[in-house]
């Protein structure tokens, strides 16, 4: 599943093409022909994310929800598009810019009292200027919930995935398996620093980049050939700073890596 990073950077690039012009707006598939014809047409305003969650703000109040969930995604292009090929669920169009949504979990017209219930019910955004990280600390450090499940818990803090929870535990030399009891305000602060320094290249590049230049064994930086993780999808490879085999097991019902030496507690 897409991680916040990706639907922040499509934030951006949708904000950047379509804000302050009319955008045309339909469903070739025919599943949001409705909630399409409400704001085809109509001034875009912008374009957020809050987590894995993209919101779409039109000039006559409505609100689009998308969700990509496991298989969604946006494909772009030079408009006017071709015919659609597949399911395309919204197609948008202004100027010289289209994109076709594919495959999401969601893609709805949203009111503000729904944006207002999301929203409520998510945990800080590493990745928002306005997201208040005590909020995370406090609840993990009220709960014997291991670590790795509390991260990827979005009621807890928003926008993380599989990948970011290995990557950035390792970082910080924190088993995955730890209560959140066990975590420290120094260890959750340098959690929350990494997680927002990390996720911002992950929009920058539009790529997951998370070893660091020392552990990168003189590969270009963000370049090919450079490894691009410490643990994630290692299963069995030797860890990058010790040479041990990396583990895996399963955890909220995700598979979950770290190194049993770097990670010992």
């Amino acid at each position: 599943m897409p991680e916040g990073h990706t639907l922040h950077r499509l934030a951006r690039i949708h904000h950047r093409e379509f804000a302050g012009r009319q955008v045309a707006v339909s469903s070739p598939q025919g599943r949001f022909t409705a909630g399409a014809r409400r704001v085809d047409g109509q001034t875009f305003v912008r374009a957020e994310a809050w987590g894995k969650h993209l919101i779409h703000r039109y000039g006559n109040g409505e609100i689009v929800h998308v969700h990509l969930g496991l298989y969604g995604a946006f494909g772009d292009g030079a408009a006017p598009l071709p015919e659609p090929v597949g399911q395309v669920r919204m197609r948008m169009e202004s100027g010289a810019y289209g994109t076709d949504l594919r495959g999401p979990t969601a893609c709805e017209l949203y009111t503000p009292d729904d944006l207002t219930a999301l929203t409520a019910r998510l945990g800080p955004d590493p990745l928002r200027k306005d997201a208040v990280p005590d909020l995370a600390w406090s609840a993990i450090t009220r709960s014997r919930k291991a670590i790795g499940a509390l991260l990827m818990d979005q009621k807890v803090l928003c926008g993380v995935g599989n990948v970011y929870r290995a990557e950035v535990l390792f970082r910080a030399a924190i088993n995955p398996h730890r209560p959140g009891t066990g975590i420290d305000r120094m260890e959750w602060d340098a959690l929350w620093t990494d997680l927002v320094a990390l996720m911002a290249v992950g929009v920058q590049r539009g790529k997951m980049h998370v070893v660091r230049p020392d552990d990168d064994h003189g590969a270009p930086a963000y370049g090919p050939g450079r490894p691009r993780t410490y643990v994630y999808r290692r299963s069995g490879e030797p860890c990058r700073i010790c040479g041990t085999p990396i583990l895996m097991g399963e955890m909220v019902a995700r598979k979950v890596y770290w190194c049993p030496v770097c990670q010992a507690d």
